[in-house]
């Protein structure tokens, strides 16, 4: 963080892959039209993988060489559920609720993270965990709402998705990210290609361009997320994810005559909080681990 141009560039990769992820979501909704989610989701891996590919080309054949193999397996079935629940609750759901519930997943991680990594959380990001659910109950609204398949869905494909987010943690400890990028995409398309095959029909013209779209987004996507948290701090550039939700919604009230309901703004905007606090809080315990290894070797 030495260059003072860095957090501008970080926050143009978190913006730039916000924007992609949105139009992903709406992409996969308009697919979704023509074929099954889980189809779609299939296509999403061979498209994305085509569109990684040059990857491979620009990093030669050692980019695939890993001693994680088990790891990779294990984080791509995990992974792959994640997306189908989450493909699935987008094709079921308003686009801005089935958004706004995919947003509990860091507070997913930071329990996980906790059982998982061995990581300290306090008090105070404890609370803010619960703040975030206290928004999610105010979407699902349990007791008040119909608790629907595609709201289910939508909380499954979040905690898995949390879990995929901490085997990430593990990998990046050892792997380059566009190792993984290109090893989760080709592991992808084998392991999505059964479920697929249950539900499978041939796409028409318009089912072919908006599963090469879902594909290629997706993947230009990962690849700018994943630059943009190598340069830039988490607690700046969480904040800037929460652009996918206007877009969403403008989108599924422009193309689907969705609504946004009062409920759904509300809960989005206590995770928002949320997520934001504990970002910050996570980026603040970094800065003062670095604190303390300079002052240790000075």
């Amino acid at each position: 963080m030495t260059n003072p141009a860095a957090p501008l560039r970080a926050a143009g990769f978190m913006l730039s892959a916000t924007v992609m992820f949105g139009f992903m979501t709406i992409a996969i909704r308009l697919a979704t039209q023509e074929m099954h989610a889980f189809e779609v989701a299939f296509f999403r891996n061979v498209f994305g993988l085509l569109f990684a590919l040059p990857l491979l080309l620009r990093h030669g054949p050692g980019l695939l060489r890993t001693r994680k193999l088990p790891l990779y397996f294990g984080r791509c079935v995990i992974g792959l559920m994640s997306m189908l629940a989450g493909f699935w609750a987008i094709s079921q759901l308003p686009l801005a609720q089935a958004v706004s519930l995919s947003y509990s997943t860091p507070l997913f991680v930071t329990i996980g993270a906790v059982f998982a990594l061995g990581e300290t959380v306090r008090a105070r990001r404890w609370s803010a965990v619960l703040v975030g659910f206290l928004g999610v109950l105010l979407i699902v609204r349990p007791g008040f709402a119909a608790l629907t398949p595609g709201v289910l869905a939508a909380l499954l494909g979040a905690v898995l998705s949390a879990c995929t987010a901490i085997s990430i943690k593990f990998l990046s400890r050892t792997e380059p990210p566009d190792a993984i990028v290109l090893m989760t995409t080709l592991l992808w398309v084998p392991l999505s290609l059964p479920t697929a095959l249950w539900v499978w029909e041939w796409p028409s013209a318009a089912g072919w361009l908006w599963v090469a779209v879902t594909g290629g987004l997706g993947t230009a996507g990962h690849m700018l997320w994943t630059r943009a948290f190598r340069i830039g701090e988490v607690s700046a550039l969480t904040p800037i994810s929460f652009m996918q939700l206007p877009i969403v919604a403008i989108a599924g009230f422009a193309l689907f005559g969705e609504s946004i309901d009062r409920w759904t703004i509300a809960g989005a905007l206590v995770i928002f909080g949320a997520n934001a606090y504990i970002a910050q809080r996570e980026a603040l315990q970094v800065r003062r681990a670095i604190a303390a290894d300079a002052a240790t070797v000075e």
